[in-house]
């Protein structure tokens, strides 16, 4: 049977099905978020391929065969399927040369192991909104830009400089090093969000749906807010959250 190629979007972004069909879009330099192959598969071409996709960053996933018959819209998979962002990645220069282009303190969003498509298509709605200068998430436990998440952003994806970083720490302590302070928010921080100050180069960070920040992250933000919560239900959905703190942060830069 032929090998043949799905461009259809699905909750994953577009379906690579097949040896070929993997192998030109890394040899073109598309963005591969994440591949399937068959585990135990001892072939060399197949576990070469599998290297390569992590090689250029892409998170390489074993699974049984039964679940790649399962997962496959081709039904000549070849022991692997990939899936490519619905967009390309941006680089955090990407993100400082944004900002510096229009003359502001850098304004970023950092996204720590959000699950939900819709709400990383929010947040990055409402950060185009906003005027922030990009978003940055983590490659694993994490959503990535699928075709849900671009069509939640209404569009905003086509203007958003979104990074996918290997490790999100490492990626607080580079905007360290370039002057960006990081604000976490916990319900019971003792700073309240509107006093901080969001004047300068900042980072804000969005903490997962369930359980909030991870405790790493959160030992590495500069300065724990919280948001003021006057109602009965302790906490916000996490794309209201961002867009609460990003438009403090218009409003005191204004």
């Amino acid at each position: 049977m032929a090998e043949k190629r799905s461009s259809l979007p699905t909750e994953e972004g577009t379906v690579l099905e097949g040896r070929n069909a993997l192998s030109e879009a890394l040899k073109s330099g598309r963005r591969i978020d994440k591949v399937f192959v068959t585990d135990g598969d001892p072939d060399r071409s197949l576990l070469h391929l599998a290297s390569q996709a992590k090689e250029q960053g892409a998170v390489v996933v074993r699974v049984d065969r039964r679940k790649l018959d399962q997962m496959s819209e081709t039904h000549a998979h070849q022991g692997v399927i990939a899936y490519a962002a619905a967009h390309e990645y941006a680089s955090l220069d990407d993100v400082f040369a944004l900002a510096e282009a229009r003359g502001e303190a850098p304004l970023i969003v950092l996204c720590d192991e959000l699950t939900d498509p819709h709400n990383l298509g929010a947040i990055i709605r409402s950060a185009e909104c906003a005027g922030a200068h990009g978003v940055i998430i983590p490659k694993r436990r994490s959503v990535g830009l699928t075709a849900t998440a671009a069509k939640a952003s209404a569009g905003a994806i086509e203007y958003m400089p979104v990074v996918r970083v290997t490790n999100l720490v490492n990626a607080m302590e580079a905007l360290k090093q370039r002057g960006v302070w990081i604000y976490g928010t916990t319900a019971d921080a003792k700073t309240a969000l509107y006093d901080a100050d969001l004047r300068g180069a900042a980072a804000i960070v969005i903490g997962n749906e369930g359980s909030g920040m991870s405790r790493l992250v959160a030992e590495r933000c500069d300065v724990s807010v919280s948001i003021p919560m006057r109602g009965k239900i302790s906490s916000l959905n996490a794309s209201a959250a961002a867009a609460v703190l990003l438009y403090e942060a218009v409003r005191q830069r204004q």
